[in-house]
């Protein structure tokens, strides 16, 4: 046993001295995992404030998209000031807020800044305009002694210069929001309702009354092209939004001297859809549609797509086209001038004889070479070609044999491959200038037959908001036609009517005035659970391409307007 004692009280320093180097590496362990996790504590500390700054920028840049999708233009649009470049955000800029959001105190604040400023510019320039407003007849136009009415030439009073006003100022605190949600100031608006300027689709009726005329089916598809084409030529440097219509809004046009009468309706307010209906007044055709503009915000462009399906009926040969028109697009909403694109596939379908038009809305490119261009060809059922379209939306549209047209374009196409060729060609970003076409005119191919052209607009359009002349009239309106039509036409809303007068403080406070009250008879439906019942049209799917469509129901033109809701 002492033996054993002994030993052990010899191994005993040694077995201490083990212990030691032990607890020695222990603690170097302990100091190296405390070191690892103060370093990992570090890392997460780090990690977690710049998470929090990458969140605060988050929220600022939020917020400031908040107050950004107030606009369009028309957009501006189209939404919206209507149409419109992997989007940001999206949706229907043409629309009324939803709700009352700090966006849109916030931009109610800068509606006053507005119209403060305007009064800085001088009670002259008020004054000025408010003769010219008491002067002019801010309605219709007089009548001949033949019955015939004779349209006015201008509006009571010219727009407002926007210079010294910044959509970007409104954009830049609202991106990330739907355009929808955000209420624009009246300064970026032109004195009209987007369901009048639908309305503009008439203009040209003479190609539909030309197409109901013509025998050959592929003379009638050519005039029905080029009623679809001028169809969008009123856009051309439109760049002021058309207001938003109120749920239950309406609007009517009557042009005996062109010959046909239209009655649309503002159907849905979310999603926003327009419906509209005209008539020949010789029973020669039916025109419809129901239009649902789709908004994105590009950071430099806003693009607008209409949706929905555009349906003409030629009833004197029971035929029936439908197509969509092509996405428009509104450049430079930040900084430079604003100019406007039309690009996209439009196909108009004959349902009766199967024949289909094509046509290209060519976008402008790097250097403007296609800049307002349209080509397409008319092919029957078995896609042969019957046919080549070419021209400008902005100013014509011609026919042609679809072999001169292929060697035409093989031809040009080979000259410009040469031409860049000779020439070093730089790629740049979109520039902030409106990029200028090779030439103003369209090259016309030797054998080619005019179809449609543009009418010239009146020499005071640059004052008046770039009216056309069609455009010029739709809101007029005098005492024998303030008796008949609805209370819901657009031609009774006052922030409009405000606009159109030049008194731009009375029309922003008469726009805020309408979507407050909007919101408050949505607020009252909802809490009733009562649905909104629409009163010229109803919904149901389009009787040739099946597409969720509005039709028109018929009676408005009986003139029995009864239980109307009271919107303005």
């Amino acid at each position: 046993m002492i033996k054993e004692c002994d030993m052990a009280k010899e191994m005993l320093p040694s077995f201490l001295q083990k212990v030691e180097v032990v607890s020695e590496a222990s603690r170097e362990t302990c100091v190296a995992l405390s070191d690892c996790l103060n370093v990992f504590t570090k890392q997460e500390r780090v990690k977690n404030f710049k998470l929090e700054q990458e969140q605060e920028k988050n929220k600022i840049l939020s917020e400031a998209l908040e107050t950004l999708a107030t606009e369009h233009h028309e957009l501006e649009q189209s939404l919206v000031k209507g149409s419109p470049p992997t989007s940001i955000l999206s949706e229907d800029e043409f629309y009324d807020a939803l709700s009352d959001s700090e966006s849109e105190r916030s931009l109610s604040r800068l509606e006053a800044v507005t119209a403060h400023s305007f009064e800085e510019e001088g009670e002259h320039l008020g004054s000025r305009r408010h003769r010219m407003s008491e002067e002019k007849d801010c309605g219709g136009g007089d009548a001949l002694s033949n019955g015939i009415k004779k349209h006015r030439t201008s509006l009571p009073s010219p727009m407002f210069s926007r210079n010294d006003f910044s959509i970007w100022s409104i954009l830049r605190k609202c991106i990330g929001m739907e355009l929808s949600k955000i209420t624009m100031p009246v300064i970026f608006n032109e004195p009209l309702s987007f369901l009048q300027r639908l309305t503009e689709y008439m203009e040209h009726t003479y190609l539909i009354h030309k197409a109901s005329s013509l025998s050959d089916p592929v003379e009638r598809m050519q005039c029905v092209a080029a009623f679809a084409v001028s169809a969008v030529a009123s856009q051309w440097e439109r760049t002021g939004k058309p207001f938003n219509p109120l749920l239950g809004e309406t609007y009517e046009l009557v042009r005996d001297d062109l010959g046909f009468r239209l009655i649309s309706e503002q159907v849905s307010h979310h999603p926003p859809i327009s419906a509209f209906h005209a008539e020949g007044l010789n029973n020669d055709f039916i025109f419809h549609g129901s239009i649902y503009p789709k908004l994105k915000f590009w950071g430099k462009s806003v693009e607008a797509e209409p949706k929905g399906t555009i349906t003409l009926e030629l009833l004197e040969h029971n035929e029936a086209y439908t197509w969509t028109n092509p996405t428009c697009c509104v450049h430079n909403i930040i900084v430079g001038k604003l100019w406007i694109e039309q690009y996209g596939n439009v196909e108009i379908i004959n349902h009766k004889t199967g024949d289909k038009c094509v046509l290209n809305f060519k976008p402008c490119g790097l250097f403007g070479k296609e800049l307002h261009k349209v080509e397409g060809y008319i092919q029957d059922k078995s896609k042969k070609k019957l046919c080549a379209l070419y021209g400008k939306w902005t100013e014509c549209l011609y026919s042609v044999d679809p072999a001169t047209f292929d060697a035409y374009k093989k031809n040009d196409k080979k000259n410009t491959e040469e031409k860049k060729n000779s020439k070093q060609m730089s790629t740049s970003e979109e520039s902030d200038e409106m990029p200028m076409p090779d030439s103003e005119s369209v090259f016309i191919i030797p054998g080619s037959v005019l179809l449609w052209r543009i009418a010239p607009r009146p020499p005071n359009s640059a004052q008046m908001y770039n009216f056309t002349s069609f455009a010029m009239v739709l809101n007029e309106v005098d005492k024998d036609m303030e008796s008949v039509i609805p209370k819901t036409d657009c031609r009774l809303r006052p922030d409009i009517r405000a606009m159109e007068n030049g008194e731009i403080d009375q029309a922003s406070e008469e726009k805020k005035r309408l979507e407050e009250k909007q919101r408050a008879a949505r607020k009252n439906r909802s809490k009733s659970e009562e649905d909104w019942k629409t009163r010229w049209f109803h919904q149901g799917p389009n009787p040739y391409n099946g597409a969720q469509d509005w039709i028109y129901s018929g009676s408005y033109w009986d003139r029995n307007y009864f239980n109307l809701p009271d919107i303005y």
